[in-house]
């Protein structure tokens, strides 16, 4: 099902007052695992749910453990933001070294909760060497996906998603501009998972693009194509029988999609959670002719 949008500027606060960026909080991988745990019941995905939900508790204990890594220089960081640059992109950034160790001990908690052929890719994982680790890094980072384990990408995806919210979360705001290109997130220019529209304080009815990397938000306008700027013939499609907390933003200029996920009518939502247990919504829009412009790393195909 469709329906039309309204104009931008007849649904957003005043351009002052609204918060730009949204800084990855303490507990982004704990709300994520509690979503993703309560969306599984009755699931027809209910068992890869619950192993994604494992996963994320896992990335919660590492978020509040071990080294921090370090941030690029003072100045480094003015250049970025004075020249619009993300600051964290990986393109940019030495990769800390401790998510290898950290994607092996992943593939070895996960085991266990995986049928034999799971079992199989994270055992591959757990003894791989930092060649291969990286190689699949590298492919995962600029979204090169052609040779890339789709099994091995979520334990991998997991760890470096970990390094890069421990570097976010030291950041401030201010310290980042706002992004050349809106579609990239500001702080490591990394494609969005999808969108939510939050509710409460000054961000009620604004909506954010989630990072599939570092887990920041900023703000997008609604109502606008959030992959190329169109503001004409903007759609929202959702499954008949659903309670539309979750919608596919469509664009008929560049043929492009992505989710929105409405706060206001489940508070409870998470912006990564909710766009993986919506898979059906996306093979709707692939019958619709239109593209995914989001990324999750959590469930990657590969191409040969």
């Amino acid at each position: 099902m469709t329906t039309s949008l309204l104009q931008p500027g007849d649904i957003e606060a005043a351009a002052g007052a609204i918060p730009e960026l949204r800084l990855p909080p303490g507990d982004l991988f704990l709300a994520r695992a509690r979503r993703l745990e309560q969306l599984a019941d009755g699931h027809t995905l209910g068992d890869y749910l619950r192993f994604v939900a494992a996963l994320a508790r896992a990335q919660h204990e590492r978020l509040a453990a071990g080294q921090v890594p370090q941030l690029p220089g003072a100045e480094r960081l003015a250049q970025c933001r004075e020249y619009q640059m993300p600051p964290l992109a990986p393109a940019g950034l030495a990769h800390p070294p401790a998510w290898r160790g950290m994607a092996r001990e992943f593939a070895r908690e996960m085991q266990s909760s995986l049928p034999e052929a799971g079992r199989a890719a994270m055992r591959k994982v757990a003894s791989a060497d930092d060649a291969w680790l990286d190689e699949q890094a590298t492919r995962l980072l600029e979204g090169d996906y052609r040779d890339l384990d789709p099994a091995a990408a979520p334990v991998i995806g997991a760890a470096l998603q970990v390094q890069w919210t421990k570097l976010a979360r030291q950041l401030a705001p201010a310290q980042v501009a706002r992004p050349e290109h809106p579609n990239l997130c500001p702080v490591c220019g990394s494609h969005p998972v999808s969108s939510v529209v939050r509710i409460g304080g000054a961000e009620n009815g604004l909506r954010y693009l989630h990072c599939a990397l570092c887990g920041s938000e900023w703000h997008v306008v609604r109502a606008k194509c959030s992959n190329c700027d169109n503001t004409r013939g903007i759609a929202y499609y959702h499954l008949e029988g659903g309670d539309s907390v979750v919608r596919a933003e469509s664009c008929p200029e560049c043929q492009t999609y992505l989710k929105v996920i409405q706060q206001d009518k489940n508070p409870q939502v998470e912006p990564v959670a909710d766009d993986l247990a919506t898979l059906a919504l996306d093979l709707l829009m692939d019958q619709q002719g239109f593209g995914r412009s989001g990324v999750n790393w959590y469930l990657i195909q590969g191409t040969p």
